[in-house]
């Protein structure tokens, strides 16, 4: 048996690939509606946050151009390293390891620079620890299905 045959790949593989998909298009989702200025979607967020639409808005047509570079690098690396994962490619690391990076810069710059109004940053701490802890877990899951040769 050569090292990139396939073995039988498990059920719960395919469950756990499509739940990565399904958690990461949701990362997708709020980026696209934020890059887009959907009003209605950062009003939502907004109004949790105590402040206007304007204010957030502004915030992110502020942000620094590289900063969305890294933002964009955090989200589509886990929307494609899903999808590769579907694909049952050993690439998905390649992918969620980019998207790692991206998420490490924009949370370091997310606390130096936090959103306007923002003091307590309870749930912006604990939020970026859950996504921080799926993300490794894929990671952590997708190096295992390698070495499983489940992924070729």
């Amino acid at each position: 048996m050569s090292d990139t045959t396939r073995i039988k790949t498990p059920t719960s593989f395919w469950i756990i690939a499509v739940l990565s998909l399904l958690w990461n298009a949701f990362g997708a989702y709020d980026y696209l509606q934020t890059q887009m200025e959907n009003r209605a979607y950062l009003g939502q967020m907004a109004q949790g946050m105590g402040l206007s639409v304007d204010e957030l808005v502004d915030y992110y047509a502020a942000m620094p151009w590289w900063q969305d570079l890294f933002w964009a690098l955090g989200v589509w690396g886990s929307v494609i390293g899903s999808l590769l994962l579907l694909a049952r490619s050993r690439h998905a690391i390649a992918a969620f390891l980019v998207s790692l990076v991206g998420l490490i810069v924009t949370t370091i710059e997310g606390f130096i620079d936090p959103l306007p109004g923002q003091g307590d940053m309870t749930f912006a701490v604990v939020f970026t620890a859950i996504i921080f802890a799926v993300l490794l877990a894929l990671i952590w899951y997708t190096r295992r299905m390698i070495a499983k040769r489940v992924l070729v």
